[in-house]
């Protein structure tokens, strides 16, 4: 199941679980993780793009060391919620991930390495300490936004 609707997602893991937010860049796939009670979503793993095959061997990996429940993909729209072949390219990422048995919902990142940049910023860390981390941790900020929905009724 591929959805946008935070409902339909919710109630597809009415267990709740832990769940694996990813960032899906040209060069990087970033990576969060959240408790199982949906409370707070932390930075994971930075992977590295290669081919297909062996990013998603890596996400298996991660997957099965985490017990992951289900996965929350950042969607890139245009900023007037429109598609862009980034957005498309996204959504055959999670196509091709379907596979793996696991509820996945795509959610609206539009802003969220921006905020993440400006944070970084803020706390004066260097442009290359920034460049290591940005996107895992706008997997972080894109999968916490996704869980703080999901429990709001």
């Amino acid at each position: 199941m591929i959805t946008e609707d935070r409902m339909a997602y919710r109630a597809a893991l009415p267990d709740g679980g832990r769940l694996l937010g990813l960032d899906v860049g040209t060069k990087t796939i970033g990576t969060a993780l959240c408790d199982a009670g949906w409370s707070f979503a932390s930075p994971a793993e930075l992977i590295r793009r290669t081919k297909f095959s062996k990013d998603k061997a890596a996400l298996v990996t991660l997957i099965a060391a985490q017990a992951v429940k289900g996965l929350v993909i950042g969607l890139p729209l245009n900023l007037d919620g429109s598609d862009s072949p980034r957005t498309q390219s996204t959504r055959a990422f999670a196509r091709n991930l379907i596979d793996l048995g696991l509820p996945i919902m795509l959610w609206d990142e539009r802003w969220s390495t921006q905020a993440v940049e400006r944070q970084m910023i803020a706390e004066d860390l260097s442009r290359a300490k920034r460049a290591e981390r940005v996107d895992k941790i706008a997997a972080s900020y894109i999968l916490q936004g996704a869980i703080d929905a999901l429990t709001t009724a």
